[in-house]
């Protein structure tokens, strides 16, 4: 293996028409060049989200990662008002922090990791508090939980607030349909499904959001949403010093993929994952949360009893192969698998392949510890064991 295989839900392993996109030739951020850089992308982003009307909206792109878009929407849209949060999940928590540096008026409703959201709860404290902005992530890439735009976006529009979506980790690999979920704002990356380089995120919004921004007063200076969008529309520009070359890159990340086409790309995503999964299944390796909730770009994989995540991460390193361990609550427990950015079919094989060796070599040690701890007791099966695995006593 003559590089990284990266399971991760980012960043990725780019596609070779990127690697060339991100070399190309010097230009100045103040003239006409990046002018029609920037414009190229955005109508690109809009595409990417199928909006239907698209004069509505704009898209602004900031040189920060994903986090850098979020702090720009709830440090610019809430103003004086009250913004809740709605957390499942590490990334929840990180909105939480978040609002609260920026807004005094912050609220969370939250619950356990990987727990969805309790709908009679979340309408009857929008029943019961005046608030002006609603806040959640839609991928919560934690335990892998796609939680439900459409339901929640009914919920805050009922209520008269304003809801916005931290869309990093599914933006190119979920639809997310802003109009008929009510989305006033909602953020991304470039490195995630979208299978660009890290370093840029942008923010997507209806334009009459974009010009209510200067009612507010600003919180930040580098991060104020409002300034990126008076630069947009009056110079096709970025009020500070663009990461140039990345945005050659994600320029053609994203004509890759309308050549592809929205869905086809979507559909591309979900058919990895269903090989993964299946293949991970065969494994007798159970998943934290029911496929009908997971985002299509990753799953989250309990670690059978007998084997350390460390362990198993490390061997697969070995072997080329880069996943995830468990954060938080989920430290020790799980790992995760990505299937975005330029990962072939044959390399999901050669993953489920190395994966079952390395599971087997790992058992293995561990039944071969258990003997020489106990070696009086008859020796109980690592649980689970995977059905191809033949025990002979």
């Amino acid at each position: 293996m003559d590089k990284q295989l990266l399971f991760t839900p980012g960043p990725v392993n780019v596609a070779e028409t990127l690697r060339t996109a991100i070399c190309k030739e010097d230009i100045c951020h103040r003239e006409a060049d990046f002018d029609a850089l920037l414009a190229g992308i955005e109508q690109k982003i809009l595409s990417l989200f199928q909006i239907r009307k698209r004069e509505r909206y704009r898209a602004v792109v900031i040189t920060g990662s994903g986090t850098a878009a979020n702090e720009a929407i709830l440090s610019s849209v809430v103003g004086d008002g009250a913004v809740l949060i709605l957390s499942n999940g590490e990334f929840g928590g990180r909105l939480h922090k978040t609002s609260v540096i920026h807004n005094k008026k912050t609220h969370l409703i939250e619950m356990p990791w990987g727990t969805a959201f309790d709908m009679p709860q979340i309408a009857a404290y929008l029943a019961t508090h005046k608030i002006d902005v609603v806040a959640m992530v839609h991928h919560e890439t934690c335990s892998g939980m796609l939680n439900p735009l459409a339901k929640i976006g009914a919920l805050v529009k009922a209520s008269g607030a304003l809801f916005v979506v931290d869309g990093v980790s599914s933006v190119g690999a979920e639809m997310i349909d802003m109009e008929a979920y009510h989305i006033a704002f909602v953020s991304s990356s470039s490195s995630k499904a979208l299978g660009s380089y890290p370093g840029l995120s942008f923010v997507v919004g209806r334009k009459k959001q974009f010009k209510r921004l200067k009612h507010h007063s600003a919180k930040t200076t580098y991060l104020n949403l409002a300034t990126f969008y008076t630069f947009l529309k009056t110079h096709s520009q970025t009020p500070n010093t663009p990461a140039v070359p990345l945005f050659f890159a994600l320029d053609q990340a994203l004509t890759d993929i309308l050549s592809e086409g929205v869905l086809k790309r979507h559909a591309r995503i979900k058919a990895r994952a269903d090989l993964l999964r299946s293949g991970m299944r065969r494994l007798n390796l159970d998943f934290l949360v029911d496929e009908a909730d997971m985002c299509s770009m990753l799953t989250t994989v309990q670690v059978p009893a007998s084997v350390s995540v460390h362990d198993l991460r490390a061997r697969l390193r070995e072997k080329s192969i880069i996943i995830y361990e468990g954060k938080g609550c989920f430290a020790g427990k799980v790992f995760q698998v990505g299937n975005i950015g330029e990962l072939s079919d044959d390399d999901i094989r050669y993953f489920l392949s190395t994966l079952k060796d390395v599971l087997l070599t790992l058992q293995a040690d561990a039944a071969d510890l258990v003997i020489q701890v106990r070696p009086k007791q008859k020796l109980r099966a690592v649980s689970p064991v995977p059905s191809h695995v033949r025990v002979v006593s």
